[in-house]
C-alpha cells in the first residue's frame, strides 16, 4: 500500500467528516433548516433543506468511501461556494467565507486525481 493511497484516504475521510454530520443534521431537523433558509431568502425552504441535507449527506458519504468520487468531489466543490456566497457573504464573514474556498479547493484536487486505491472506485475498475 503507497503512502499516496493512505494520504487520499485521509483526504477524503477530512473531507467529508464536515459534510455527513451536517447533512444528517439538516435532514432530521428539516423544520429548523427551512426557517433558517427563509431567513436567508432561499426560496422553497422546506424543499432547499432536503435537497441541501441529501447533497451534504449523500455527497460526504460518496467522497468517505470513494464511490463516484470526481463526480461527488465536483458536486460538493461547487455546493460549498454556492454555500460560501448564500451563507457568509452578506454580512461578510471572512474566516468562513475562505475556509469554504479552501473547502472547494480540496473537493477540486480529489476531484482532479480521483479517489485512490483504497475507494470502491479503484475497486471497481
Amino acid at each position: 500500500m503507497s503512502n499516496n493511497a493512505i494520504v487520499t484516504l485521509i483526504s477524503r475521510v477530512l473531507l467529508s467528516i464536515l459534510f455527513i454530520p451536517a447533512g444528517f443534521g439538516k435532514l432530521t431537523a428539516i423544520a429548523g433548516t427551512a426557517g433558517y433558509f427563509a431567513s436567508k431568502g432561499l426560496p422553497l425552504p422546506t424543499i432547499t433543506a432536503v435537497i441541501v441535507g441529501l447533497v451534504e449527506l449523500l455527497g460526504g458519504l460518496a467522497v468517505l468511501v470513494g464511490f463516484q468520487t470526481r463526480y461527488a468531489a465536483v458536486l460538493l466543490g461547487l455546493f460549498t461556494i454556492a454555500a460560501a456566497f448564500v451563507g457568509h457573504f452578506s454580512p461578510f464573514e471572512g474566516t468562513q467565507f475562505f475556509k469554504n474556498l479552501a473547502i472547494a479547493g480540496g473537493f477540486f484536487v480529489l476531484a482532479q486525481y480521483g479517489a485512490g486505491a483504497l475507494s470502491v472506485d479503484a475497486k471497481r475498475g
